[in-house]
């Protein structure tokens, strides 16, 4: 137990000091300092990987807990044919996904190389390339704090939507109701991957939409697209010091679409009535360009340089190398305003804010 600061454990590498930091690397000792911290009545912030975060730069004074437990374990065969894959919610997430493709499994591949923990991945119902946690989502192992009693939720008892889940909607400025000790995963004994849903995939891939490919090259291709747009992490390259994607994309009522512009693109989404928009493409069509912020830009006042877009891609903000909380917010806020007076459409952001507000 010590105290430290934030950055170094997020993706973004901005944030202040712990009042408290625990690091725990077993069930036993997340569950017990968990149990302490609720006793105490200590604020309570919990981090694994730290790559949907930021914290503010006057950091967290109540107690930080980061969940450090690993395995990753190839289980039995379901009932369905499928096979149960138990992976600690502490393990890296696309170490695991790299795991199970070994093992002969698919069903993950298309989420390779997103940054982060694995017991962050229902939280957020995390997704790329047409594909998401909720496909394959088995169960989650909990600690439930009211309680101070493990309990599990089954894929239908986190009601999945967008990006969200009751484990998001139960959780209160990073303090969650429900704390993920394991996941656990039903995947496909097949070298072919799941469908490829996404159309870019799929012609990476020369393949058509709806068919699958061999498992391991659609690992290999997503890599590469994610790496093309600096959504791998690379200590090299300053593009992929980020949460990730900053900004969701907006669900809004179908009749939106007749104020945008003819051709704006849009997607399905499976609530009636209504259509899921590009973040990326109102941004960009809003005036703002990858690398929006950098020195030289028009953007440059508001960070003085210390913050930008990704130079690869317009959904990401990045720490270009001494950014502060202050300095991200003030491009997001910029890029927000934009694009609510040029299409009329609120933008929110996708990772948790702590300490500080957009």
């Amino acid at each position: 137990m010590n105290t430290q600061l934030l950055a170094p454990l997020t993706t973004t590498g901005v944030g202040g000091p712990a009042g408290i930091f625990i690091r725990a690397d077993t069930e036993e000792r997340i569950t017990a300092a968990l149990s302490a911290a609720d006793a105490a009545g200590e604020d309570l912030l919990i981090v694994a990987g730290g790559s949907n975060l930021l914290i503010d730069d006057a950091g967290y004074a109540g107690t930080v807990l980061q969940i450090a437990n690993r395995g990753v374990v190839i289980g039995k065969e379901l009932s369905d044919g499928r096979i149960r894959v138990d992976i600690a919610a502490g393990h890296p997430w696309d170490d695991a996904v790299a795991q199970t493709l070994a093992a002969g499994l698919s069903g993950l591949e298309a989420l390779s190389g997103i940054p982060g923990s694995a017991g962050a991945t229902p939280v957020q119902n995390v997704g790329a390339y047409g594909s998401e946690v909720a496909h394959t989502f088995l169960e989650a192992k909990v600690y439930e704090r009211a309680t101070g009693r493990t309990t599990y939720f089954g894929n239908a008892g986190l009601g999945f939507g967008y990006r969200d889940s009751l484990l998001k909607r139960s959780t209160t400025n990073g303090s969650p109701q429900y704390v993920v000790l394991e996941v656990s995963f039903a995947l496909q004994r097949s070298n072919i991957s799941a469908p490829i849903r996404y159309q870019e995939l799929a012609k990476s891939l020369d393949v058509e939409v709806g068919q699958g490919a061999d498992a391991s090259a659609v690992r290999t291709t997503v890599l590469g697209l994610r790496a093309s747009k600096g959504m791998v992490l690379d200590a090299a390259d300053r593009d992929t010091y980020s949460t990730g994607s900053f900004f969701t994309n907006p669900i809004v009522p179908a009749e939106v679409l007749g104020s945008l512009p003819e051709g704006t693109p849009n997607f399905p989404v499976d609530t009636p009535g209504k259509v899921k928009l590009s973040a990326a493409w109102l941004i960009d069509r809003a005036g703002f360009a990858k690398g929006y912020g950098l020195e030289g830009t028009d953007g440059e006042a508001l960070a003085a340089g210390r913050a930008s877009l990704s130079t690869k891609h317009t959904l990401a903000i990045t720490n270009r190398g001494d950014a502060t909380s202050a300095d991200i917010l003030a491009i997001a806020r910029a890029v927000r305003a934009g694009v609510q007076t040029r299409f009329g459409i609120e933008l929110h952001n996708e990772p948790l804010l702590i300490g500080c507000a957009l």
